[in-house]
């Protein structure tokens, strides 16, 4: 039987984090590693982590650490992990009680990557719907990224994916810390490293719409860090694909992908932050991986969103 470990970064999340707990370690037939990182939460979340390390000593590990944001904390999980596979937590959503029962035949049959899907549902558990995405059978990681980096908006979410662990420690691959969209930034670099990749039909992972979560997605500053840090996640992509050995062809899809995710958050951005932005974007000359691959692609309804052209004659 393989070993899981699941990562759980926890920053004030009392409110959830039984239900998260509860769905992880009630899983049947599965040899589960819980990693719990309380990242400074200032709430009652580590007296509940207290709770389950007096039922679950043997289950889990955990660690205390001063607020330093959910990449650090992460990372500090992949450290203590020992798993065969590893699988990715938030403390606000929680998994399908047969997730693991359901990717044994997959785990044991050693693919580096299994995705699965999500459901989409409020904080009452209300399902609104499921988050779609492609399937297929056993690929490369250069093959699925192909598939999956045009059409699944799921492809850079990292809560999707059962990974073997060898894939970060091999490739010393990790999150950017105190850098925001931590997934984007990695998780293409990931499968990309993957020797076999499966796209299942497996409904897994519960996401859970919380008001929370909805809160801070308002607050403009956050936000405008977040974008920003779209271009520091894209700067370490163009460093590690100049050494991975993959096709042309993979190369350029990784830039296209980055380069269309970072062009859809123009217009998130005022007037005055825009044209910094834009800078930004003209510097790295971003605009020369723009490439139609097809009429479906996302990259054309950008250009019609956002009108590029214009906004890149911006002074």
């Amino acid at each position: 039987m393989k070993r899981i470990s699941v990562i759980v970064p926890i920053y004030n999340a009392e409110k959830y984090l039984s239900r998260c707990l509860d769905s992880i370690l009630m899983q049947s037939n599965a040899d589960v590693e819980l990693i719990l990182i309380n990242d400074g939460s200032t709430d009652k979340s580590e007296e509940i982590i207290n709770t389950y390390l007096g039922r679950y000593k043997s289950s889990i590990k955990y660690i205390k650490t001063k607020n330093s944001g959910v990449a650090n904390a992460r990372n500090l999980g992949l450290d203590k992990a020992t798993g065969d596979y590893i699988i990715f937590v938030d403390a606000d959503d929680y998994i399908d009680k047969n997730l693991f029962k359901n990717l044994k035949q997959y785990m044991d049959k050693n693919i580096d990557i299994i995705k699965y899907k999500a459901i989409l549902e409020t904080e009452e558990e209300e399902k609104i719907g499921v988050l779609e995405g492609p399937t297929f059978d056993v690929v490369t990681g250069e093959e699925a990224f192909s598939k999956l980096c045009f059409d699944d908006e799921m492809v850079d979410a990292l809560w999707v994916y059962a990974y073997k662990r060898e894939l970060f420690t091999k490739n010393k691959l990790k999150f950017i810390n105190n850098a925001d969209h931590e997934d984007f930034g990695l998780i293409p670099l990931i499968i990309l490293k993957a020797n076999t990749f499966i796209s299942t039909d497996i409904q897994g992972y519960h996401y859970v719409q919380s008001k929370n979560s909805l809160m801070r997605s308002t607050n403009y500053e956050k936000n405008v860090k977040k974008i920003f840090d779209t271009l520091i996640q894209y700067d370490n992509m163009i460093e590690k694909i100049n050494t991975y050995k993959i096709s042309k062809k993979a190369k350029e899809d990784t830039k296209i992908f980055y380069t269309n995710s970072i062009l859809l958050r123009v217009n998130d951005l005022n007037k005055k932050d825009r044209k910094k932005f834009i800078k930004e974007i003209r510097k790295r000359k971003m605009t020369k991986n723009i490439k139609i691959r097809n009429p479906k692609q996302l990259i054309k309804r950008i250009i019609l969103r956002i009108n590029i052209p214009l906004y890149l004659k911006m002074r």
